[in-house]
């Protein structure tokens, strides 16, 4: 069969891979399973159950959701099947935003999680005209629940019109409209047809490896990125339709737990969780005190020499191995066959130490524009550093001045309501600005440098791409947040969130009184001259004009709550610059 719209996978995957665990949630501690039929029939009682509630071909559905569960792929089917646009919505971004994407994109129902979630949309449901009734899949006292839908669908012989709709559904009709929530102003909708995500889709799996012996009916996949994320979702799609199981993490903070139940043999990672991984193991190790923690740093040592990926070679190797890197693959489930990385830059120094520890990292690219992936690295061809060669079915053409732009199937329709804004984005002969800059090197890997908007020039009239050098950076375990400074100004400085844990173990291990609360941390000349160390080593490996030469310690963690961070983790620039003026001017001398 021929899949040209997001609602065929489901039924090429029950022809071909049915299964009794196609998705797999926990509820009160106990893991359910849904089977490939189950689902099909679900999502075939939801269509029909909004179909009595009047919806038509063409309406808006909001779906949110705190963590990624059954109920939401259900509904993400019931809705595509129909003709009916998604509206995915962030569960972490503020009223007032979901009041602006609910009245923009004119939605008519919202299906939310929880009960913090339906709080927040009821406080501005007064304000969305729209907005016809709000159901919720937790059960939850007073509320709508979703199973109201599926009761109402229950009764089949309506079915025939489903069928109907979905057999009249173009794939280059509009499947869902994803709301990115820029680092500056309001929420764009970027609105997805199907063949945008299909033909990643597609395009995507030759990059997926297979385990020798391991039949795809087999693997399980391990999802805990946020779904209505273009990432995470484009994934969702490939993992059903290569029949993987698919387990939604309960959050973030239970990962560790859920990856042992699980076994998870591929994951998608964003680098902060890679970062956050590492951490945690040379946290363990180098606690682990006497001999165990002299074999920790010993065989740490012996793979960060490494130049190359190879598998264990010579007896040193093969002991470090044993003895060491078996426990960090056991750490994550023990059968990883891969973590596809992507949402920002990783560390090429992690990527190395991952991939020769046996942890295999396909680092790739993309924006929600682009639905989302442009290139991704795969055992085949693999480039640390890089983001891989660009997908066979796009051409990337990187334009004067540097900036990565693309043309092929994946790429939007455009912005909702936004022509002005849509029309910008594209170049006259029709390809999509990227907004980073990169190039792409002799053998076809392309490589990011910089964001374009972020690159800033110095009173001297140099330029100064931060993001390189908050990555290296950002290797420190010191370091939590950095953003980089110095926009017309006559040198670059930086902020520095520091990771207020390490800092205090540090303190501890070296006898030093550095106070306990964030304030008092932020204020420690010892400290902040610790890490002035750090950024020595990494000025070493700068030009002279983008060398850092202040820094200053702020006393609060950067976070997507305090608006500091959007919700894929990217520095709202703006607004930190604005929070610590006074850090600012310090840095500068500027006095008011």
């Amino acid at each position: 069969m021929t899949i040209k719209r997001l609602f065929d996978i489901p039924h090429y995957a029950l022809e071909k891979f049915p299964k009794t665990d196609m998705f797999v949630t926990k509820y009160q501690g106990e893991w359910k399973k849904t089977s490939t039929l189950e689902f099909i029939n679900q999502g075939n009682k939801i269509s029909r159950g909004l179909l009595k509630l009047g919806i038509k071909p063409g309406d808006k559905i909001a779906l949110i959701t705190t963590n990624s569960r059954t109920e939401w792929a259900v509904m993400d089917l019931g809705l595509s099947q129909i003709g009916v646009v998604s509206v995915p919505v962030y569960p972490s971004i503020s009223a007032e935003d979901y009041e602006f994407i609910f009245n923009n994109a004119e939605i008519q129902y919202c299906f939310v999680s929880d009960k913090e979630l339906l709080t927040k949309v009821m406080k501005v449901k007064h304000n969305i005209p729209s907005l016809q009734g709000i159901f919720t899949f937790d059960t939850i006292s007073g509320a709508a629940n979703w199973r109201e839908i599926l009761d109402l669908g229950e009764d089949d012989s309506t079915q025939i019109e489903v069928e109907d709709l979905s057999n009249a559904i173009n794939s280059e009709d509009l499947a869902t409209i994803i709301y990115t929530s820029g680092t500056t102003g309001r929420p764009k909708g970027v609105m997805l047809t199907h063949h945008n995500i299909v033909s990643n889709v597609l395009g995507s799996i030759p990059r997926i490896p297979k385990r020798k012996g391991l039949d795809y009916k087999d693997s399980r996949a391990l999802s805990f990125l946020p779904i209505c994320h273009i990432f995470e979702r484009m994934l969702f799609y490939l993992y059903q339709y290569n029949g993987f199981s698919i387990y939604f993490a309960e959050s973030i903070d239970k990962m560790g737990e859920n990856i042992k139940e699980v076994k998870p043999q591929y994951m998608t990672v964003v680098p902060r969780l890679v970062e956050k991984v590492y951490d945690k193991i040379y946290n363990t190790g180098s606690s682990a005190g006497g001999l165990k923690s002299k074999i920790f740093f010993w065989a740490l040592n012996l793979i960060s020499k490494k130049k190359t990926i190879s598998k264990p070679s010579g007896l040193q190797e093969i002991i470090a191995d044993k003895l060491v890197f078996s426990k960090w693959r056991e750490g994550l489930g023990g059968e990883i066959v891969t973590l596809v990385s992507g949402s920002a830059a990783l560390s090429s120094r992690l990527n190395m130490l991952f991939q020769n520890a046996g942890i295999p990292i396909l680092e790739g690219y993309g924006l929600t524009e682009t639905s989302p992936v442009i290139s991704v690295n795969s055992f085949e061809k693999m480039k640390v550093g890089t983001v891989g060669i660009p997908l066979d079915n796009l051409k990337v053409k990187i334009q004067e001045d540097g900036e990565i732009t693309v043309k092929g199937p994946s790429i939007f329709k455009g912005y909702f309501k936004n022509e002005e804004m849509t029309r910008e984005v594209f170049t006259e002969d029709g390809y999509f600005r990227t907004g980073d800059i990169g190039h792409i090197d002799s053998e076809g890997f392309l490589q990011i440098t910089d964001r374009k908007k972020e690159m800033f020039k110095t009173s001297g009239g140099k330029y100064i791409a931060p993001q390189t050098i908050e990555n290296l950076a950002k290797a420190s375990k010191f370091i939590e947040q950095i953003m980089v400074v110095g926009d017309g100004e006559k040198m670059p400085c930086a902020l520095v969130q520091p990771d207020f844990e390490f800092a205090k173990n540090w303190a501890m291990r070296n006898n030093l009184n550095i106070g306990s609360t964030h304030e008092e941390i932020a204020k420690s000349p010892e400290l902040k001259e610790r890490i002035e160390k750090e950024m020595d080593g990494i000025n070493e490996h700068l030009g002279n004009w983008e060398k850092i030469k202040k820094i200053e310690l702020t006393p609060e963690v950067w976070a997507i709550d305090t608006g500091l961070l959007t919700p894929t983790l990217k520095l709202k620039r703006k607004a930190i610059k604005e929070k610590f003026m006074d850090l600012y001017n310090k840095m500068y001398e500027h006095h008011d």
